[in-house]
């Protein structure tokens, strides 16, 4: 029985958001735990630096081309088969990762690990929407906002500890090889914890749909995240054009398909429309932080571990940030949302002028309080964001939305350490890296400064989701 069916919530809810969440950190630190590791997997298997990068891109570009698949099959098939199902595909990619004898098994092992996190990670969002009454999905929203930047924090963290202590001389290969016991427990724990599954036999998996989409995502995707390196040649713009010309006609695509993979008419909604905008300008603005630890390592000499300790206080404000927000996120809406951008905004100019007075001299005393408030900033706009832009959505979509809000993140992410990082490199030739960050920071104020007006693209207010599921259902008789 659904909530709007004015039933009981499911008792153990919180429990199996728990294992979700451990499935999303175990993600989020999989993700970013590998670049630290990435000199010491060049040495040992002799890889070239092509593959050495594709062995971070390769995961990346995987999960943001199944996010959505993965969030309509759970809306077909049941939340809990898909994510058991995800889980455990997870943990057997992480071994091969961990034993793979060359570079070819490696890649292969991430793109494996990207496509099963991609069955992962939807279903997190699709639970909270379906199984927690009104009253508690800002507070479970915003364990789930956390969760993302606090594991993208611990990667690095956790990736320099691993790779230095060399346990059981594996060296490496643990990055990938943690993995596996943690995989293993949520799996088997979620199949026994996480609620019977509710198919939905219209939500059919479209496959002309899903092979449009990946085609389209993976063209806009790959020129973002390899384009700075490549020295952006006039093909990956070609590429980018070509991939949002894609996303034209695979939404002309959708419009005629009676069994759609996204139903378009959840874009006419203006909290799903507006929240996925906010999003992608929000997170995109986010990549000035990707450029002031550029400056902490290449510029001032900050070790890997002494990079994480200085981004520390960020999560501390993070579990600030959503503490205050929790318990606000249903009542003031796009406020609460203001208000965290507007914290971004502040932190982020207070960090330009951090770097700019400090110069060679800066320590992480300088940016602690900056970091503070940086991470508060996004504690408290991510998992309002994320609440107001799923209220647009009904119970029919829960899984599909999930996967575009979760996709969202992942261009937003992408285009932000693009588009602010050629900003800082254009500007370090003849200049030097703190003139170069200062120039990275100024383009994410600027990115924030934007995302103030499309946040009042949000409705005022959180609506309740008994009201979106009924209209929902009356879209799908």
């Amino acid at each position: 029985m659904t909530l709007a069916g004015m039933t009981e919530p499911y008792r153990r809810r919180w429990t199996a958001l728990a294992l979700l969440l451990a499935a999303v950190f175990m993600d989020m630190v999989d993700n970013q735990i590998v670049v630290i590791a990435l000199p010491t997997i060049q040495r040992d298997l002799g890889a070239p630096p092509s593959a050495l990068q594709w062995t971070a891109t390769a995961y990346t570009l995987a999960f943001a081309v199944t996010l959505i698949t993965g969030g309509r099959l759970g809306d077909r098939f049941g939340h809990r088969p898909v994510f058991v199902a995800g889980a455990a595909g997870f943990g057997v990619a992480s071994l091969l990762a961990g034993c793979a004898p060359g570079t070819g098994v490696l890649l292969g092992s991430r793109v494996a690990q990207g496509v099963f996190a991609g069955l992962m990670v939807p279903q997190v969002l699709s639970f909270i929407r379906v199984e927690f009454p009104a009253d508690e999905q800002g507070r479970a929203m915003g364990f789930y906002g956390m969760t993302f930047p606090i594991g993208g924090l611990a990667g690095p963290l956790l990736g320099g500890l691993l790779t230095q202590a060399d346990l059981f001389g594996w060296g490496w290969r643990t990055v990938f090889l943690v993995n596996v016991p943690i995989a293993l427990v949520v799996a088997l724990a979620a199949a026994r914890i996480m609620p019977a599954p509710r198919r939905d036999a219209r939500a059919a998996v479209d496959l002309p749909g899903v092979a449009l989409l990946a085609a389209a995502l993976l063209a806009v995707l790959y020129p973002l995240v390899q384009g700075r390196e490549l020295g952006w040649p006039l093909w990956t713009v070609g590429l980018v054009v070509a991939g949002i010309a894609l996303l034209g006609v695979f939404a002309l695509q959708q419009r005629r398909r009676s069994s759609a993979l996204i139903g378009t008419e959840v874009f006419r909604d203006r909290a799903f429309s507006g929240g996925i905008a906010a999003i992608l300008v929000v997170y995109c603005g986010m990549g000035a932080f990707f450029v002031l630890t550029l400056y902490l390592q290449d510029g001032l000499g900050y070790s890997p571990l002494k990079t994480a300790a200085t981004m520390l206080p960020a999560t501390a404000g993070i579990v600030l940030g959503n503490g205050l927000g929790m318990p606000l996120a249903p009542k003031l809406g796009r406020r609460l949302t203001l208000a965290g951008v507007t914290a971004l905004l502040v932190a982020t100019a207070a960090m330009l002028v951090v770097v700019a007075h400090a110069g060679p001299g800066l320590t992480p005393w300088h940016l602690a309080l900056p970091v503070l408030v940086y991470g508060a900033g996004l504690g408290i706009a991510a998992s309002s964001l994320m609440l107001a832009t799923l209220s647009g959505a009904g119970e029919a979509d829960a899984g599909a939305a999930s996967g575009v809000v979760n996709t969202a993140v992942q261009l937003g992410l992408a285009a932000g350490p693009a588009t602010i990082g050629t900003a800082f490199f254009g500007r370090l030739p003849g200049h030097g890296f703190a003139s170069a960050t200062q120039t990275g920071l100024l383009v994410g104020l600027g990115l924030f400064l934007v995302a103030l007006p499309v946040c009042l693209l949000l409705p005022a207010g959180t609506r309740q989701p008994s009201a979106v599921a009924d209209a929902s259902a009356e879209r799908h008789p």
